[in-house]
């Protein structure tokens, strides 16, 4: 299986003592399955896995259910082995198919005779037949397609090598070339490959990028057919378009998901929701525009103004023709990667936490990303997939504005880590330690 870091966030929540569900929610097909089951037989002394998509003979009484005692009578039928209290863990994979049973999870967890944990997707969506989740009775983890660090753990690097990249960074000193290379190398095949786990595993078995090009096909159409079941019927249409404009719409100069692209659409309001239910489906990746970079961000955030990217920068790739990625193993990755730069970059920051914003005007420029970290001060990050990254006005005229709340001004790009005046140049396969959460 491969190593994830949320594994530690489920062994912290089975060492506590608070009396909660676990619930793992992510994308289709980000691994929570696995990592559930993985945690649960590493654990528990007896485990018991409801698939509701699977067994139909257990989704239907699951649904069929009117009441906590009442369910717990059709798990106890349907279970293959016998509920053990106070040694079972009941693991209710794809729940969103049941969504009755979140109505029933505080009573089940106040009787304290199992232990709980759910597992699904879309479900920062509201689910039809609840009003919301019951979020002060879960304890909830959210799984991202794998960030650069756990793909380099898949590729067998030793995890000492990527703690010395940390310790440079903190010391603002280059790399050893020789780690340089290395890592900028595995972050070459991270663009092509990706996070998803079916990805990386087979890639990692065969360095067949062909195979990892179906695999993303596979899951787009997936998500396309997520689109059709699950959103609401008044959107579907216009969302599986939205989904469809991300490649073309981030691969233009201006990365803007410009409305008037999508039929038909000549307003925001027209399509807030169908941008929302992406987000919170956690297929997209959403970046907001704020208004300056003052703190705090969220007070000049604008919504109606974002950049929209798939959430894995690998299944952006595939989107392109195989051509564009002729050279980036040699280090001159072509014009038309420049969006699968931005989009893992992206994917680094969401996976530590961090709300996604960019900055742009007519005077000043755009900053690919402005970051709020913890003690609230601000990053502005360029990203640059070519040779120029040197050049960075929006960079120098953003720093050269008194009213910006601007703390530390980064390159993320093709360079060792060095400093030049008031800007710091960052490998860009660092951007998850730039900005750690907390």
């Amino acid at each position: 299986m491969l190593a994830r870091k949320a594994y530690q966030s489920l062994q912290a929540w089975g060492e506590s003592a608070s009396k909660k569900a676990l619930l793992v929610k992510g994308a289709r097909q980000v691994g929570k399955s696995f990592l559930v089951e993985a945690f649960s037989r590493g654990t528990f002394e007896n485990v018991i896995i409801f698939d509701l998509v699977d067994d139909v003979a257990a989704r239907r009484p699951f649904n069929q259910a009117v009441g906590t005692d009442d369910l717990l009578l059709r798990m106890s039928v349907v279970a293959r082995t016998p509920l053990v209290p106070h040694k079972t863990v009941v693991v209710i994979d794809e729940v969103q198919e049941a969504p009755n049973v979140l109505t029933f999870i505080k009573y089940l967890v106040q009787q304290g005779d199992y232990s709980y944990i759910l597992a699904g997707l879309l479900l920062g969506v509201k689910p039809e037949n609840i009003d919301s989740l019951p979020v002060g009775d879960l304890t909830q983890v959210e799984l991202h397609p794998l960030d650069f660090e756990e793909y380099r753990w898949a590729c067998g690097l030793s995890a000492s090598v990527f703690d010395m990249a940390r310790e440079c960074l903190s010391e603002e000193r280059a790399l050893p070339d020789f780690l340089y290379a290395h890592l900028l190398d595995l972050f070459h095949r991270y663009l092509m490959v990706g996070g998803m786990p079916d990805a990386v595993n087979t890639f990692v078995a065969s360095s067949n990028i062909d195979e990892v090009r179906r695999i993303h096909r596979d899951l787009h159409s997936l998500y396309r057919s997520d689109i059709t079941k699950y959103a609401p019927r008044g959107l579907r249409l216009v969302i599986r378009d939205i989904y469809g404009l991300i490649p073309s719409e981030v691969a233009s100069k201006r990365r803007r998901f410009r409305l008037s692209d999508s039929k038909g659409v000549s307003r925001f309001s027209q399509v807030e929701n169908h941008f929302l239910w992406l987000t919170q489906a956690g297929v997209a990746l959403s970046v907001y525009g704020v208004a300056a970079p003052v703190r705090p961000l969220l007070v000049s955030e604008w919504r109606n103004r974002l950049k929209l990217f798939y959430l894995d920068a690998g299944m952006l790739a595939s989107s392109y023709p195989k051509s564009a990625y002729a050279g980036l193993l040699d280090g001159r990755a072509s014009m038309s990667m420049g969006s699968v730069y931005e989009a893992a970059v992206a994917q680094e920051l969401k996976a530590q936490g961090r709300a996604l914003r960019y900055f742009s005007s007519k005077k000043v420029g755009e900053l690919d990303f402005v970051v709020e970290r913890a003690d609230g001060s601000i990053d502005a990050l360029e990203v640059k997939s070519g040779p120029s990254c040197l050049t960075h006005a929006a960079l120098n005229n953003a720093l050269a504005t008194r009213s910006y709340d601007i703390d530390r001004a980064c390159v993320l790009a093709e360079t060792n880590i060095r400093r030049e005046g008031n800007i710091l140049y960052v490998p860009v396969f660092l951007a998850g330690v730039l900005a750690p959460e907390g």
